[in-house]
């Protein structure tokens, strides 16, 4: 199967019509990976439940790691602004406002689970394949940076102070919510909706309660 190093760019000047074919594209992959995994799906089943031919998939996207990379760029785009409504506090504290951060993160969705199966296989994928390696660690790199901004408007906006570096904290933070919801579908009921965030949250702050 083939790879790439990078997200596709797409045209500064993209038609409407090809824009639409690429969000039925995309929208037909986001399904067919739900239903079917990475690894099961294939470019045939994407096209069929989009409505494309072959040809139209290759003149928009040059893989399944494609689809995946550009999938994760929507992703990121869409939880950067729902973090950046959810710290938009008038007032509080450091704690305050980094707690909305963290419940942010959490947004506890079918669609979250859905997409945290699909990281998990495209980053073993990414693991094995040096090139998808590449295209997976830079767009983390571009979701990190994308976070670290909008938590250093929010604490500068409070006139607060982080006890460590914000990518520290961004690297935590994701870390902690993609953990917490791994051992939720592994495990149910073992953890309640945001209790872990509630008691680590203190300590990566600093606070003692």
């Amino acid at each position: 199967m083939p790879s790439v190093t990078s997200p596709k760019p797409t045209p500064t000047r993209i038609t409407a019509r090809r824009q639409a074919t690429r969000d039925r594209v995309l929208d037909a992959a986001s399904e067919v990976f739900a239903e079917r995994g990475f690894h099961g799906a294939t470019v045939e089943d994407i096209c069929e439940r989009a409505g494309f031919t072959r040809g139209a998939f290759y003149s928009n996207f040059s893989s399944k790691d494609d689809l995946v990379l550009e999938l994760s760029r929507r992703h990121s785009e869409a939880l950067v602004d729902r973090i950046r409504g959810a710290s938009k506090r008038e007032s509080g504290s450091a704690e305050q406002v980094l707690r909305d951060v963290f419940a942010a993160l959490a947004d506890e969705t079918r669609g979250k689970e859905q997409w945290l199966v699909l990281t998990t296989e495209f980053t073993l994928h990414a693991i094995r394949d040096a090139a998808a390696r590449r295209a997976w660690a830079a767009q983390q790199r571009r979701v990190r940076d994308e976070l670290v901004a909008v938590v250093d408007e929010a604490v500068a906006r409070q006139g607060l102070t982080l006890p460590m570096s914000t990518e520290l904290f961004v690297r935590a933070a994701i870390s902690l919510a993609q953990g917490t919801l791994t051992q939720r579908l592994v495990e149910p009921r073992s953890l309640a909706v945001g209790e872990l965030e509630r008691t680590v949250l203190p300590v990566l702050l600093g606070v003692h309660t």
